[in-house]
């Protein structure tokens, strides 16, 4: 049977506000520019922008802020049948960001009643995650009811229907209630995945502890249904597992860095496009970290996301 999407990606749609003025602190920062956020949206840009044919599910605010992401996400050619307009009044999540430097970024984030944490269980459709090949859902969806039950539904529809599920850890400690909810919801999450992705850090969250090693998370998931676990280490690197015992590694990329948010969501876009062209997992592993170096030379997360040519020249330049 062919598929209608490569990918399926689930949860927030939001705004970026990239401070336009670098090297200073947010105080003193007067103008911004606008931009797509959130790490699904990312992704799924990321992915479309690769030639993924992307559908997403999700739910934005019934206002500019909403239409804005509406037209940026159908322009960047993803099908967004599924994304639905909240009528509570629910507003957009915004992240303004901070560029102090290279090394020393932050964001602040208003997501107070955000329209993307209302996505209801009963607006997941089957017959659409039947039409995808992979079901990418994120860490952030879990945060609060009714998203986090409208994610565990997706899985199990995706379960059902033979529907991979790649599991993009993307914590953000605000919305949160306690550590041990983050821990609960990202086991029950990641141990029904197929593909989980993220960084030292995050899995530590995901186990509810500090110093976590990677032999301990791998032989905690492999348990479980994973068959494929990356986990990044910044500039290090990162590293991937597979269930049969197989381990790969992939360096980070020389780049001129302007900021150090969006490498992750570009980082997964790549990886799974990578996969889904049938490379190895070395290489994905490659496609994933070039892609990440490009996006931090660049002021935007979703606008910078590279084409493929971008990212194998760059391999290919430093290999």
């Amino acid at each position: 049977m062919t598929k209608t999407f490569d990918m399926i990606a689930l949860g927030r749609a939001c705004i970026d506000l990239n401070a336009v003025e670098y090297d200073r602190p947010m105080e003193e920062t007067m103008t911004f520019k606008k931009y797509v956020g959130g790490s699904p949206a990312n992704i799924a840009i990321g992915s479309a922008k690769l030639g993924v044919k992307v559908g997403f599910i999700g739910k934005i605010s019934d206002d500019q802020h909403g239409r804005f992401i509406k037209e940026y996400m159908s322009e960047a050619g993803i099908d967004t049948s599924q994304l639905f307009t909240d009528q509570k009044g629910h507003k957009a999540g915004l992240a303004f960001t901070e560029i102090k430097s290279p090394e020393e970024c932050s964001i602040l984030m208003y997501r107070d009643q955000v329209a993307d944490l209302y996505l209801a269980p009963e607006e997941i459709d089957e017959e659409y995650i039947k039409q995808t090949d992979l079901l990418l859902v994120s860490g952030t969806a879990l945060a609060q009811s009714p998203s986090r039950e409208a994610v565990l539904k997706a899985i199990a529809y995706a379960r059902k229907n033979q529907v991979k599920v790649a599991f993009e850890l993307d914590y953000r400690p605000y919305t949160w209630q306690s550590p041990e909810d983050v821990s609960v919801y990202y086991s029950i999450v990641a141990e029904n995945a197929d593909i989980v992705i993220g960084t030292r850090d995050e899995y530590d969250e995901l186990e509810g502890k500090k110093g976590g090693t990677n032999q301990a998370t791998t032989d905690y998931l492999f348990q479980h249904r994973p068959e494929l676990i990356v986990i990044k280490h910044g500039v290090k690197g990162s590293y991937a597992y597979t269930k049969k015992g197989e381990t790969y590694q992939a360096g980070s990329y020389k780049t001129k860095v302007l900021k150090t948010f969006g490498a992750g969501d570009s980082y997964a876009a790549a990886f799974l496009y990578a996969l889904n062209k049938g490379k190895d997992i070395e290489t994905a592993l490659k496609y994933g970290s070039a892609s990440a170096a490009i996006v931090v030379s660049k002021h935007s997360s979703s606008e910078a996301m590279p084409t493929a040519k971008e990212i194998e020249q760059l391999i290919a330049d430093q290999s």
